[in-house]
């Protein structure tokens, strides 16, 4: 089974998302909303198959019978963007111990966080997750 890694973008008040190079051909999605854009992906990435294999197109097997699965890589303004239904940055900020202000700015795309930061952000991010799966 292959993987495609799909890579997802904060962009001007929309979710962006593009395929990488294992995936012939351009793709690029925008969606108002992460939900919105997690339900396109798959549907686009079907249709853009179709269509290459209806034209000829030299298409990988895998790709042609659907033996991949789709993984996302969200950068940091998409992560925190992704989380605002769920979490507000005081939140974050608290979870993960990144300064809320540097958190704003993140996700703004004014500052980008090191691999480092990053992952606190994340680890912050599914501590809230854990927390709120222990209520009962």
């Amino acid at each position: 089974m292959e993987k495609i890694i799909v890579e997802v973008r904060w962009c001007d008040r929309n979710f962006g998302a593009m395929f990488p190079d294992n995936v012939p051909g351009a793709i690029v999605i925008t969606a108002k909303t992460y939900d919105e854009l997690l339900k396109e992906i798959p549907e686009t990435l079907k249709f853009h198959v179709e269509g290459m294999v209806a034209d000829g197109d030299d298409v990988p097997r895998w790709l042609a019978d659907g033996d991949y699965e789709i993984s996302y890589h969200l950068d940091a303004a998409a992560l925190i963007h992704s989380c605002e239904r769920y979490a507000s940055l005081a939140a974050i900020s608290r979870a993960s111990g990144v300064n809320e202000r540097l958190l704003s700015h993140y996700a703004n795309g004014i500052k980008t966080p090191r691999a480092k930061q990053r992952m606190r952000i994340v680890e912050g991010i599914h501590k809230i997750g854990r927390t709120l799966l222990n209520i009962s």
